[in-house]
């Protein structure tokens, strides 16, 4: 998630009815929030008139790419990397143009509670992040990772540091989309691109149960933005 990635994030499944709060189990898995292994998209807007939009394009029965950007200029550049292995869901790196790959490693992990307490370390998989678990717990964890994202093209290296709770399911709504079940993502991203090591970003993005990203973002660091989503639609393969 180099800085000119973090500004949003996306995807999605075909259109599912809404599933009420009290059908939620602990069994429920990722892959039917985040619409990960569908060919799924949406748009969301901070005020009614600029719309973004992500997509995710499924590649193998394990791997899938999320593309973020602005509808007026879509498609974007790049995309993100994500594959599943097991009950983790990792982050491999980043498209870059010209049909290039940015490889995102990480020197260090640990997961803990909801209070980023009592942390242990995962081992490794390959250096890849564990982004996110497949199977939703029933209570929230805290995810911590350091590591480097390198850019082949020019020899860059930039140094990040990505704190994580994913919270479990629980009743959400954004305007138009009401009695909906979201996970939730509360996120902090470091780095040195551009700067000296800091915060980039901080913010919380719901994830809805058969819409996908970005149901509601709410920023609050270094700026205050919120965001909606708009609509959401699947394609055929």
């Amino acid at each position: 998630m180099i800085r000119k990635l973090v500004p949003v994030l996306a995807a999605l499944l075909l259109a599912a009815s809404p599933v009420p709060a009290s059908a939620v189990t602990s069994a429920e898995d990722y892959g039917a929030y985040s619409m990960m292994f569908s060919q799924h998209a949406g748009q969301f807007t901070p005020d009614g008139v600029n719309l973004y939009q992500w997509a995710w394009k499924p590649t193998s029965p394990t791997e899938s790419r999320i593309y973020w950007g602005e509808s007026k200029s879509w498609p974007p550049s790049y995309g993100e990397r994500f594959l599943r292995d097991g009950d983790w869901v990792l982050l491999d790196g980043y498209d870059a143009p010209d049909n290039g790959f940015n490889p995102q490693r990480v020197t260090s992990e640990s997961v803990g509670d909801a209070n980023c307490a009592n942390l242990s370390p995962i081992p490794s998989n390959g250096g890849r992040q564990h982004y996110v678990r497949w199977t939703i717990p029933s209570t929230a964890y805290c995810l911590q990772a350091t590591g480097t994202i390198t850019v082949p093209a020019n020899g860059a290296v930039v140094h990040f540091q990505h704190n994580q709770v994913w919270y479990p399911p629980a009743p959400c709504e954004a305007p138009g989309h009401p009695g909906q079940t979201c996970i939730r993502q509360h996120e902090q991203w470091f780095d040195d691109k551009d700067q000296p090591f800091g915060l980039v970003l901080e913010r919380d993005q719901y994830i809805a149960r058969g819409h996908g990203m970005a149901f509601l973002i709410d920023k609050t660091r270094p700026d205050q933005w919120h965001a909606h989503i708009t609509s959401d639609w699947s394609w055929p393969a």
